[in-house]
Formats: structure tokens, C-alpha cells, sequence
């Protein structure tokens, strides 16, 4: 494992070449599955004329085997068109804004905008439709339930299109300074499933990864007693458990419904389950309270960090689609993968960073080669980042060193209790 790069920040935006990337690659598996599907064809010939030769082998079932890879290879094309679709449409919502600024002082470099956006509109006309309908579409649900899946056949995988379709606005990956969740979340039921007594605190950021609950529980709280008798809180903020849309809403909050509630700026079911288990752990307001967040746990991990009646000062995030305006006090820790779709195409980021000095964020890519492992959102894995934050661990970089005075200093509370706690939408009469 190499490339690990550590900085004080930069901007996340929604970058087309990187999604004409990937629909390069699906089109590059798609060849590769056409290849395996005509040399397991001509096997299939050759075997059906000298049955003899290797009586043991089905020919049926070869003949279907290669059947199922034409299948997957169709299924990679559509997805591949679909995906540079969107790239085009993403570059035209881009541009028409840019020449809109343009006009506004440079009418040179505006006609010079406006040529390009002719060029991707005559190119295509589907690119021009579906450019007006992210827009229109997003303005209309901005505040509701998620879209109905879009591009060829519907086919791109529904993390992808969430975080493209929210990506599109430029501005809701950053959250701005003072944004506070608008709204009533889903009433929610919160219950303990599991409590135990640690030997200690994390010894790192992958030691911190690795408490995520393992179980149904979405959350654990881990209450710290320290020395002095103060207490203090971490919780551990899992990912999204149900990625399919059309289940948005159901019995587990931590769903798609969630996801763009989150986006949007409305207060989802699961950041409620999160602020009830706290308070069901003991934690009270004005509390030290530290946070840990996977994926959407990433985006729950930001809104405790701005508006809770807690006191964050450290927000460690892997992975996640937001990134939050924290005060000079308050330490951000984000981990992000340049091939991960999910932190990768959410639009906003700051330029600067933000947060205090020993505040960082680590990059690297998961894997340059191609094949179907593109295909698998494997960068998004909770185990990929675990592996990231080793290097972090590892790292000489003096802020990577400077958190290890943090894990010390949790390390040397006297006792630790943690409570695993599950929570489930309540149905309304």
C-alpha cells in the first residue's frame, strides 16, 4: 500500500473526467467479457463436434455460462452510456452557470462557454433534457424522497447517482459556516443491544475505524472516565445499511431516504437515532463528546460537530460525502479515497481547509488497475479505509503524530463503557 497523501484540505467537486474515467473503464470489462464470451463460444463449437474429446464437460452448461457473461456484457454497455451521459449533462449544468457568471463581465470568454455547451447539446440532444431535468429535478426535491433512477436503462449503481445527482448543485459536499438541519426528522425508536467494558481507548485511527458496531447496531457510544472523574464521550457513526432506493423510508434509517435528506440539509431519522442514543448513553449538553463517522455516519459526524449541544473537538470521518466548516478549536480528521465515487463526486470542500491547525485530511487511490473491481464500489469499503488510516497511523507527517497525543490521552481514562445501541423508524398511525 503507497500514495498516501496528507494535507490540510481541498476541494471536493463533481468532476466529469473522472466519471468518462469510469465509463472507460466499464467499457473496457464490457470488451473483456465479449472476449471470454466468443472464446467460450468457439470451446463450446469445438467440443459440440468431437463429444468425445472431453465427454466429462456439460456443453450445456457452458453454453449458458457464456450466455450470462453476454447478458453482463450488455448490462456493462448500457451502464457505460448512462454514466457518459451523465459526465456530458454534468459538464452542461457546469457550464451554463459558468457562462451565466461569464456574461456578466467577460463576454468573450462567455460566447467561448456558450460554444462548448452548443457542441454538447448538437453532440447529443438527451445531454440538454437531462441537464434540465437534474436542475429541475433537484429544485422540486430538494426537500422530499430521492428521484426516480436515471441515464440508459436505469443501470448506474444507486450510490453513484445519489452522489451525482447532489453533486450537480456545487455546494452541498461543503457545508458553510452556521448550517444547521432543517426540519423533523422520522420519529425513531432507539434501543440498547450490547454493552461491555473495553481495555482501553483506540491506539490510532484504524484502531477507531475498527469499533464501528459489527452488528445490527448502527451506533455505539463509549462513555470515558477519566482520572479526574470527568467524563467524556466517543461515538462511532456506522455507513448506510440499505442503499436501495425504492426501500427509502423503511424500518432501518439508515437508508437512501437518510442519505439525501442529509444532502439537502433536513433533519434525517438517523442523525435523531444518533443525538437519542448519546443522550440514552448519559452524555448531556455541553459534554465532550467526540465523533467517528463511516460514510453517512460521516455526514451525522459533521451536524454533531456544528450544531449539536455537545462539545466536539475532534471529528474523524472515512469516506464521507460532506465536509463540515469547523471553529479553530475543533480538530477534522477525513480520510477520502480519489477513487471512491462516493467521497469523490460530492460537490463543495473547502479550498483551505478548515478547522484547527492539526487538522488534516489523507488521501490516497485504492486501486489504479481496471477491471470489474471498478465496478464493485470497493474504495468506499469500511475495510479499505481501515487500511488507509494504518498508514495514517504510520505516517511521520507532524500531524498525523500530533493526533497520537489525543489516543494517549483517552488511553488514560480509568474505566471505559460502551453501549451498542440499534434504532428502527417508528410507523405513524
Amino acid at each position: 500500500m503507497s500514495g498516501l497523501e496528507i494535507g490540510h484540505g481541498g476541494v471536493i467537486a463533481v468532476d466529469t473526467e473522472q466519471l468518462r474515467e469510469v465509463g472507460s473503464r466499464m467499457r473496457s470489462v464490457a470488451m473483456q467479457c465479449e472476449e471470454a464470451r466468443a472464446a467460450i463460444a468457439r470451446a463450446g463449437a469445438l467440443l459440440a463436434s468431437a463429444p468425445e474429446a472431453a465427454p466429462q464437460v456439460d456443453i450445456g452448461a457452458l453454453h449458458r455460462g457464456g450466455e450470462r457473461i453476454g447478458v453482463l456484457r450488455a448490462e456493462l454497455e448500457d451502464a457505460c452510456a448512462g454514466t457518459l451521459l451523465m459526465a456530458d449533462a454534468f459538464e452542461l449544468v457546469e457550464l451554463r452557470a459558468q457562462a451565466e457568471a461569464l456574461a456578466l463581465g467577460d463576454r468573450a470568454g462567455a460566447s467561448a462557454v456558450r460554444a462548448r455547451i452548443h457542441r454538447l447539446v448538437d453532440g447529443d440532444a438527451r445531454v440538454g433534457v437531462m441537464a434540465d431535468w437534474l436542475v429541475a429535478e433537484w429544485e422540486l426535491t430538494r426537500h422530499g424522497g430521492p428521484p426516480a433512477p436515471i441515464g440508459v436503462g436505469g443501470l448506474l449503481p444507486s450510490l453513484l447517482l445519489a452522489a451525482a445527482f447532489a453533486g450537480i448543485t456545487s455546494t452541498l459536499g461543503k457545508l458553510p459556516p452556521g448550517t444547521t438541519l432543517k426540519g423533523v426528522a422520522d420519529p425513531v425508536r432507539v434501543t440498547p443491544t450490547a454493552t461491555s467494558t473495553p481495555a482501553g481507548a483506540p491506539k490510532g485511527v484504524a484502531g477507531a475505524l475498527k469499533r464501528m458496531p459489527s452488528t445490527s447496531a448502527q451506533v455505539a457510544v463509549e462513555k470515558y472516565t477519566m482520572v479526574d472523574g470527568a467524563t467524556r464521550y466517543v461515538t462511532y457513526v456506522k455507513g448506510t445499511q440499505n442503499s436501495s432506493p425504492w426501500e427509502g423510508g423503511g424500518a432501518d434509517p439508515w437508508d437512501m431516504k437518510s442519505n439525501l435528506q442529509l444532502y439537502q440539509g433536513q433533519r434525517s431519522a438517523s442523525y435523531q437515532a444518533t443525538v437519542d442514543a448519546l443522550a440514552a448513553a448519559g452524555a448531556e449538553p455541553g459534554d465532550r463528546v467526540d465523533v467517528v463517522g463511516y460514510s453517512q455516519g460521516g455526514m451525522i459526524a459533521a451536524h454533531l460537530a456544528m450544531e449539536s449541544d455537545y462539545d466536539v473537538a475532534l471529528q474523524l470521518t472515512a469516506g464521507s460525502p460532506q465536509e463540515s466548516s469547523l471553529a479553530d478549536g475543533q480538530t477534522l480528521i477525513q480520510l477520502s479515497h480519489s477513487d471512491d465515487v462516493v467521497a469523490k463526486l460530492a460537490a463543495g470542500g473547502s479550498a483551505t481547509g478548515t478547522g484547527s491547525p492539526d487538522s488534516f485530511t489523507a488521501t490516497r487511490e485504492v486501486d489504479p488497475q481496471d477491471g470489474l473491481y471498478d465496478l464493485s464500489l470497493q474504495p468506499h469499503a469500511l475495510e479499505a479505509y481501515i487500511e488507509t488510516a494504518q498508514l495514517v497511523d504510520a505516517s511521520s507527517d507532524p500531524r498525523a503524530e500530533a493526533l497520537d497525543a489525543y489516543w494517549r490521552e483517552l488511553g488514560d481514562a480509568v474505566e471505559v463503557e460502551r453501549t451498542e445501541f440499534h434504532a428502527e423508524r417508528v410507523k405513524q398511525p
